[in-house]
């Protein structure tokens, strides 16, 4: 099997992740931060630990990282928690449903609500000028997907967050699929909210999302219940990140985050070349065939989407998986905004998505059966 889909969740997880969810299980199992033994705080300085080198990853503190159920649960978090009655939002044409939806929400309980979506004209993705010409007198937030889940469209969050902070408007960061493939700095870049999927780029578990902040601004919760601090008390805490972290800790997939940092962080540079050789020999290679090619060749993250003519991408997903044992994705990707923006609303696209433990044989396999399927297409 050939597993080309790690846009949705990577397949294969270094040893010292999976070494981390073993010695969890084993040696971390008490509930961190909701008993006073010592096995439960034993529990807990491993959490804080890796709070600790997720704030030094990021460029924040300790206290502005919250473990959140899923890069989803992040976003729904920040968009929700900052919510202004009356307000604009204004986002990109790569958001996920998991931006979208949620701006969908909030528009049908409050009628004066709205939101935005952007131009992008950007050579790569979405730049200053494409969020400056939305924006509105009433703009609060907004958000914007770094790196698209659907063709790897890649947005200029640098250059947007300087400019957005000198305005005093929030900056959301859907980071799910640039987290472990870029460099952040929060504070330098003027990125307010910032949300990861560490079962993603970082190679860790699925169960666990990071809702990363910068700055003083209000934000409030929308989850409910015990924390394990002011227990007698029936309104939530006050201080981060308990106010947000409410329930049981996923600590498995916080401990495996702790691990996938490491890996990232000691890998980063071979990581990002072998995804930007894999990614342009990609592009030359079906840049040959009769295929609709919806990744530009700058954009070289390891997300490539494209059509063959005629056909349905679900169907050349299918075909790819049962006669080639070849797993992509096909379809929409939860990303309508953006197929409306690709002209892909009809057969959606099929998505090659690469990691790290991906090989070059392994492209050419792929590259070698997508001709064996165009030939049997008329």
């Amino acid at each position: 099997m050939i597993y080309l889909d790690n846009s949705a969740s990577t397949l294969v997880k270094p040893k010292n992740v999976q070494r981390a969810v073993l010695n969890c299980i084993t040696s971390f199992t008490a509930n961190p931060g909701r008993s006073g033994h010592k096995m439960a705080i034993k529990t807990a300085m491993e959490v804080e630990k890796v709070r600790e080198h997720t704030a030094k990853h990021l460029g924040t503190t300790p206290d502005k990282i919250i473990f959140t159920g899923g890069c989803t649960d992040a976003l729904n978090l920040a968009i929700l928690g900052s919510y202004k009655e009356g307000g604009n939002v204004v986002c990109t044409p790569n958001e996920h449903n998991s931006v979208a939806r949620v701006l969908e929400h909030l528009k049908e309980i409050d009628p004066n609500f709205s939101y935005t979506v952007c131009e992008q004209t950007g050579k790569v993705g979405v730049v200053w000028q494409d969020i400056e010409k939305a924006l509105k007198d009433n703009t609060y937030l907004v958000v914007c997907n770094h790196i698209s889940n659907v063709n790897g469209d890649k947005a200029d969050v640098e250059d947007i967050g300087k400019h957005l902070a000198q305005k005093g408007i929030l900056f959301l960061v859907d980071g799910a699929q640039s987290g472990g493939h870029f460099q952040y700095n929060m504070k330098e870049s003027g990125i307010n909210m910032l949300a990861l999927a560490p079962h993603k780029g970082f190679y860790s578990l699925q169960g666990v999302g990071v809702l990363a902040l910068n700055g003083d601004f209000p934000l409030s919760p929308i989850r409910f219940g015990g924390t394990g601090t002011n227990s007698l008390e029936l309104s939530q805490p006050l201080s981060s990140p308990e106010r947000f972290e409410s329930g049981t800790l996923p600590t498995p997939a916080i401990l495996a985050f702790g691990e996938g940092l490491n890996f990232v962080e000691e890998n980063f540079f071979a990581i990002h070349e072998k995804l930007e050789d894999l990614t342009t020999y990609l592009h030359y290679e079906l840049s040959k065939l009769p295929l609709e090619i919806y990744t530009k060749i700058e954009n070289t993250s390891g997300v490539f989407a494209f059509n063959f003519p005629n056909a349905n991408s679900n169907d050349i997903a299918n075909i790819l998986n049962e006669k080639w044992s070849i797993c992509v994705r096909g379809g929409y990707h939860c990303a309508p905004l953006k197929h409306k923006w690709l002209g892909t609303l009809e057969s959606g696209a099929v998505r090659v998505s690469l990691s790290y433990f991906n090989t070059y044989q392994e492209i050419e396999k792929f590259v070698y059966a997508t001709k064996n399927i165009l030939k049997t297409i008329k």
